[in-house]
């Protein structure tokens, strides 16, 4: 009797290489290397909200230095120190604001004089639980002296330039970084500076400001402002402060 020969040839598909133990190593390796390095990389600054809030903030300096060349009127970011209306939003909004023009478009303020500025966007919040900092934001960062220069309500209007009426919520005092109609920056060296904390709401951050959390202890972060109104980031909470506010304390 004939016996059938069997054919032992692999499927097809069978035959695809495999890694080897040695190769599986190498891979793992390569991503612990790689995961050591993002930790390294994020860990020493800032944590979820206060990384958004800064990418955020940066946006919005771009856009008011572009506005600012795009329209060739001096433009700024203001920042809510107090509102009168609407405490919950202390040192949280930010705004966009563009100055006060004439009819023929010019600007209603010479050079050397004090602009009105009418609001060019709604702006934004900060996250949750992350505030600007006025004791960490200098208007010299490198000399760590001086303080961000402050508009009050009278020389702020709302879309169009109308006055904000009494009930606005966006009625109240601002913290101002001002760029000329050239881009540059009227306060070069001038730093912006966030922190995750906490504050009653209810009350104005001048009466309760707000205080490191626990767990937000150096979770600080933010950027200089150049003199060409670009911004650098700060890649450590030492280049913010070598004093960093403890947990408890305002910022």
């Amino acid at each position: 009797m004939l016996m059938k020969r069997q054919n032992h040839r692999p499927r097809a598909g069978s035959g695809l290489a495999a890694f080897t133990l040695v190769e599986m190593l190498i891979i793992i390796a390569i991503i612990s290397i790689l995961m050591t390095l993002g930790a390294i990389g994020l860990g020493g600054l800032g944590g979820k909200g206060v990384t958004s809030g800064v990418a955020t903030a940066e946006a919005l300096f771009d856009e008011a230095r572009t506005t600012a060349t795009g329209r060739n009127l001096r433009a700024c970011v203001l920042v809510a120190k107090e509102l009168d209306n609407n405490p919950a939003d202390d040192l949280r909004r930010i705004l966009v604001a563009t100055e006060s023009v004439k009819s023929d478009g010019t600007p209603e303020a010479g050079p050397d004089e004090e602009p009105t500025w009418v609001l060019s966007s709604r702006g934004t919040l900060l996250p949750d639980q992350v505030f600007f900092s006025e004791t960490l934001s200098k208007r010299n960062h490198s000399g760590g002296t001086g303080t961000i220069p402050e508009v009050t309500g009278s020389k702020v209007k709302g879309a169009g330039g109308s006055s904000l009426s009494g009930t606005s919520v966006y009625r109240g005092t601002y913290f101002v970084y001002e760029f000329n109609a050239e881009g540059i920056c009227a306060t070069p060296g001038a730093s912006f500076v966030i922190g995750n904390g906490s504050r009653r709401t209810n009350e104005s951050a001048e009466d309760e400001p707000p205080r490191v959390n626990k767990s937000g202890k150096r979770d600080f972060g933010g950027f200089v402002v150049w003199r060409n109104g670009r911004t650098s980031v700060f890649r450590s909470p030492d280049q913010i402060s070598q004093d960093l506010p403890e947990t408890g304390s305002t910022f």
